[in-house]
């Protein structure tokens, strides 16, 4: 099976709807697929339903955002096939309010420089779970301060190093796999060499509170790939892939398809699933 299992709506920070990420996921040859919007599943039923409709597989997903507290560095935890969606989302709608706060806050300095207002944001992030950068940029592109949203313009002023920056706060990343474990789900660590997690992958598969690791994505090395390999294999764990697919709402071009699972492994994550 072909299957890219990290893909974004306009749930939380991509371009498209989900209908349209199905759809073009069947177009281009997909045999499977995940929608796995941040810290939101309202995606997966509509997703699930038009797969069903239109003849490809959808894994439901979502990616949390975590914090491992011990390096201070960011970890993000996909979780396929929760058994109680309901309990998880719960959870993860702290996280939710939290990130809304915030960008809030980040649009209202950004304000006092630049003459967009909060009404120019929400005609972008209403159709989003919460508010993100993206929605905060989109209206400076608008009225060409920037032709590229996600760019150089907005490190300066919005990402972790940017002059308007507020700190989000997140669950730790062992709370998020206690949530994942109770709600009958399968937790895979996302793309480690983002965030130079390959200590933590392999500490947290040998107390088996991961089942999978990504190991298909734009930001995994060749070098970080074959840690991830290696790991998996003393371990057991799953490996996935996925495009982490945005639209242009993205560093680097990356269209959908462009990462996908090893052979042979989306059917053990269905099997485990099941």
């Amino acid at each position: 099976m072909k299957a890219d299992l990290h893909n974004h709506s306009f749930l939380s920070d991509g371009v498209l709807s989900v209908q349209d990420i199905v759809l073009y996921s069947k177009k281009i040859g997909l045999n499977c697929m995940a929608i796995t919007d941040h810290d939101t599943m309202a995606g997966v039923l509509p997703a699930y339903t038009l797969g069903e409709k239109i003849g490809i597989s959808v894994i439901p997903g979502v990616e949390i955002s975590t914090t491992d507290y011990e390096t201070k560095r960011s970890v993000h935890m996909l979780c396929y096939f929760p058994k109680d969606m309901f309990k998880l989302q719960g959870f993860l709608n702290k996280t939710l309010i939290n990130r809304e706060n915030a960008k809030r806050q980040m649009a209202q300095m950004l304000m006092e420089e630049y003459p967009i207002t909060m009404e120019d944001i929400e005609k972008y992030s209403s159709k989003s779970q919460s508010m993100y950068e993206t929605h905060i940029m989109q209206p400076m592109a608008d009225l060409g301060y920037t032709n590229i949203v996600i760019g150089e313009f907005y490190k300066g002023l919005l990402s972790k190093k940017g002059k308007y920056y507020v700190q989000i706060s997140y669950p730790s990343v062992y709370e998020a796999l206690e949530i994942i474990k109770e709600v009958g789900g399968i937790a895979v660590m996302a793309h480690p060499g983002q965030f130079d997690s390959i200590g933590l992958l392999e500490k947290l598969a040998e107390k088996k509170l991961v089942q999978g690791v990504e190991y298909n994505h734009p930001r995994n090395s060749e070098e970080v790939k074959k840690q991830i390999k290696s790991i998996a294999e003393k371990y057991g764990l799953i490996m996935t892939g996925g495009t982490d697919f945005h639209g242009y709402y993205s560093n680097s071009p990356h269209p959908l398809g462009s990462f996908t699972c090893p052979e042979g492994e989306v059917e053990k994550l269905i099997k485990l699933g099941s």
